[in-house]
């Protein structure tokens, strides 16, 4: 079935969750790689969970103001297809890790009002894929998976230099609204669909993509 909406699934740690999202049909999976999430995998978890997924499916490694060596260590071992940089990665840094790792790079921005736009314009011009997510709170430990939602009607329309993905928020029970109001064509989802922090439900995971459409 060709779904109107990509998903992403993210924070994906079991091989049974795994295999949930992509028998409900999620077009992304992620696999986070920051010690301070609930989420975070080893690299040997995640080269298991990899070797799982279909092709076809984009392998995506969530990585936070990562070095040459964790960047370099991940994608010798792991089958990806994607980088996510969720930190505060430079235009140059986001350059750098296109050339230096020879895969897509997805940059993940937050976005609390309409001037933070501005930034995902000028990283729309050089990574491959935007993430619009939700700013995380002053304190936080995490960059995403936060729950929050921005006001999504600020993305009413707009187009980028590259595609863009909407995140931050999102559960089975909203994200067909937040679909409607932002016109997004692909939506990321990770706490959304958790039983408590870092634990996936499988039947929430089908019910967003379900919902998504």
């Amino acid at each position: 079935m060709t779904r109107r909406t990509r998903t992403k699934i993210c924070g994906l740690s079991t091989p049974e969750t795994a295999a949930a999202a992509v028998e409900a049909g999620a077009a992304f999976v992620g696999f986070v790689f920051f010690d301070k999430s609930p989420r975070n995998v080893s690299v040997e978890q995640a080269m298991a969970l990899a070797l799982a997924i279909p092709p076809g499916v984009v392998k995506v490694a969530l990585t936070v103001n990562a070095s040459d060596a964790l960047l370099t260590k991940l994608t010798e071992s792991v089958a990806l297809d994607m980088l996510q940089l969720h930190g505060n990665e430079s235009l140059e840094r986001v350059a750098d890790v296109q050339a230096r790792f020879r895969l897509p790079v997805m940059k993940a921005l937050g976005v609390a009002d309409e001037s933070d736009l501005l930034a995902v314009e000028a990283y729309a011009a050089v990574a491959d894929q935007i993430l619009i997510d939700a700013k995380p709170p002053k304190n936080s430990v995490l960059p995403g998976g936060n729950g929050l939602a921005f006001d999504w009607r600020l993305m009413a329309g707009r187009r980028f230099a590259c595609p863009w993905m909407l995140a931050g928020g999102l559960t089975p029970e909203n994200v067909a609204e937040a679909i409607s109001l932002t016109g997004a064509r692909q939506v990321d989802v990770s706490s959304g669909v958790e039983s408590s922090p870092g634990v996936k439900d499988i039947a929430a995971i089908s019910a967003f993509i379900e919902a998504a459409g």
